[in-house]
């Protein structure tokens, strides 16, 4: 459970967000002012949004397919067998609810004193989160004096420093691959569709109703409820896309590891008092970080990696004893989801004695690696930490040795290629991030060129593409001519079948996959179709095909026309920008709405840390604040502000008034 420090943040946030209401009434921005939802928070909403944050990636996401689970009808014994379930359908289902190839990612890059030129440890810390709603992050410094003092950023909803640092480490998170949850396949009794076997014996779900208050289209407050359906793995949930039903004689129910977690402010703050890295890692023990690798560096030149993550304590060997029905199984290679086979008890997850938590991996069975030259992760799997560090024993409910993340394959070409050129500053790293260089273009346009001019495409919109493609110096920098044009053509051409001349080979990570089978007709006819609706649809927004990206790429949560630098996860650029809704190019060009959102390096001299970082978005969500857009300014600039971390710094950059708060 959570300690009575974290507690009493807890009521401390709560007790600061109903001050700043009563102290702003009436003054609050617009979209606000006055609204019925703009109201005073208890301390158990707080918790609530807390664990929501937890359970991201397992109820939260899985909410619709929770409420879905609806009774069947007792004729439903006599329907026809499912037809077979479309395995692609099924993937991007799971993708749809944020479960597969997340749209939330990072990259982390973390150096020793063996690459670093201060002989100090240097971090770079790049989230790639949603740009507005619940996890938009915040720039904060909380000090106690003599206690605590951690810089960095957090989230609306959490009263600690998510990603930052303090005098001695620095430390960054990037989602893991992870598994959350698991799927119970169950057995129902005959002629009950509201009682399951387990050993044999009969178990009654339970079911209650839930009320809550919705706004109607025209306003108004109206009630809506639902039924939900639970067993003793947790609430009934239909999957239909993925073949996952209630029907007579089976059902399906969620074991989400991350209920009840409200651990994560105690690692925080863990991090936030840690002397190096080992007590980074000690700070995980707890098993409290929900969904995310933690990638940190010391004063002292060492570097960590660990995936200390909430994961069900499930392995290789009970895959295997545990599989449900083979539709089922065929899931997790094709989907990503683990189902079991609920109907023995045998079948729950593992309950180790040095595990905080009954039924999760302890940190003992989880990758952790120190290292002193370097290690990264751009959200694959902990195998790819550093070329040279070896795992084993390791749950593959954590990750495997796929590569999924051009990001990844991109980190592990730049970052060797920086070091030959010499040991490595802040100045260095940010440079190298924001080159945003454009991994996949590199490996796929020569041979999309040589094509063009061996064998022109018939579509004169074709030929146009690769005469555009030709000027584009495979970056997405503002300059850059022709990287629109790319983006919409590779949105659709990456999905080709086939469409590799070298498919992926885990021997080979960082080469493969590479190259168009251009030699392939049918292949090749399809990516011409791709690059022809390409270029309409670039032409059909408005803009030339050589335009730079400067002039294309903007972002969604301002009109201002602030040009953006950065590529999309699908192309491999470091520098992550996408939209998470609506992606493709509109009259109004490329809207971004997420990516890159606080950015920082961090390395040490004698004083403490030397930290540059950028909150892409800005401080304020107030679009009449001079704060609502000048760091996206300095994005799209590429200057990286000195955070100011000393209290003489902090005195020199204070921009108004000192506001002390006592107890009314």
């Amino acid at each position: 459970g959570a300690s009575a420090e974290s507690q009493a943040m807890a009521r401390g946030a709560v007790a600061g967000y109903n001050r700043y209401l009563a102290d702003q009434a009436g003054k609050l921005p617009a979209a606000c002012n006055g609204q019925p939802w703009v109201k005073p928070m208890t301390l158990a909403e707080f918790r609530r949004q807390t664990e929501l944050t937890a359970v991201q990636a397992a109820t939260a996401a899985l909410a619709d397919a929770v409420l879905g689970a609806k009774r069947p009808a007792a004729a439903k014994s006599s329907a026809a067998p499912d037809a077979p379930v479309n395995l692609a359908d099924a993937a991007d289902a799971m993708r749809e609810a944020g479960l597969l190839d997340s749209p939330l990612g990072s990259n982390a890059w973390a150096f020793g004193k063996d690459t670093t030129a201060n002989g100090s440890g240097l971090l770079l810390g790049n989230p790639h989160f949603p740009w507005a709603g619940v996890n938009r992050f915040w720039q904060v410094h909380l000090t106690i004096p003599g206690n605590l003092d951690v810089m960095g950023v957090g989230l609306g909803s959490f009263p600690g420093v998510t990603i930052g640092f303090n005098k001695d480490v620095a430390w960054s998170h990037t989602v893991s691959t992870g598994k959350r949850f698991t799927l119970h396949e169950l057995t129902l009794a005959d002629g009950d569709p509201t009682a399951y076997l387990i050993d044999g014996k009969p178990e009654k779900m339970s079911s209650r109703t839930v009320s809550v208050p919705v706004r109607a289209a025209d306003g108004s407050q109206q009630t809506q409820s639902a039924t939900l359906w639970s067993t003793r793995w947790g609430p009934v949930v239909v999957l239909p896309r993925a073949g996952l039903n209630w029907t007579a004689k089976t059902a399906y129910a969620l074991k989400d590891a991350n209920l009840g977690n409200v651990r994560l402010l105690d690692s925080s703050m863990g991090f936030g008092r840690a002397r190096n890295v080992q007590e980074v890692r000690a700070a995980m023990k707890n098993i409290g970080t929900p969904w995310v690798n933690t990638l940190a560096v010391d004063r002292n030149g060492n570097t960590l990696y660990a995936d200390v993550s909430v994961v069900p304590d499930v392995d290789a060997a009970q895959l295997q004893r545990c599989a449900p029905s083979k539709p089922a199984a065929a899931l997790l290679p094709a989907a990503g989801l683990v189902v079991l086979d609920g109907s023995k008890s045998a079948c729950d997850w593992r309950r180790d004695p040095t595990s905080p938590v009954p039924g999760l991996i302890p940190i003992g069975r989880m990758p952790t690696a120190i290292r002193t030259d370097w290690v990264h992760n751009s959200n694959d799997s902990f195998f790819y930490t550093h070329p040279d560090q070896k795992w084993s024993g390791i749950s593959p409910l954590v990750g495997d040795a796929s590569v999924t993340r051009p990001r990844t394959r991109a980190g592990l070409l730049e970052i060797p290629e920086m070091l030959t050129r010499g040991k490595v500053t802040p100045a260095a790293v940010q440079a190298q991030l924001f080159a945003d260089r454009n991994f996949m273009g590199n490996v796929i346009v020569p041979d999309l060129l040589t094509a063009c001019a061996a064998n022109p495409p018939a579509s004169l919109e074709a030929r146009d593409g690769c005469a555009a493609l030709r000027g584009w110096d495979r970056t997405n920098s503002l300059e850059a001519r022709g990287a629109h044009l790319f983006r919409e053509f590779w949105r659709t051409a990456r999905l080709i079948p086939g469409v590799y001349r070298f498919p992926f080979d885990p021997a080979q990570p960082v080469v493969t996959p590479t190259g168009l089978k251009m030699s392939d007709p049918a292949i090749a006819a399809k990516v011409w179709d791709s690059l022809t609706l390409a270029v309409k649809a670039v032409r059909a927004a408005g803009f030339a095909l050589d335009a730079t990206l400067g002039s294309v790429q903007r972002p969604l949560i301002t009109p201002e026309p602030i040009p953006l630098h950065g590529g999309d996860e699908f192309e491999g650029v470091l520098n992550n920008l996408g939209n998470q809704f609506a992606p493709g190019i509109t009259p109004k060009g490329l809207l971004i709405d997420y990516g890159t959102s606080y950015v920082q390096t961090v390395t040490f001299d004698t004083r403490g840390p030397v930290a540059q970082g950028i909150l892409t978005y800005g401080q304020s969500t107030n679009p009449a604040s001079p704060h609502a857009t000048d760091q996206l300014w300095l994005f799209s600039r590429k200057q990286w502000p000195v955070l100011p971390f000393h209290p003489e710094d902090v005195e020199k950059a204070r921009v108004g008034e000192v506001l002390r708060l006592t107890r009314p």
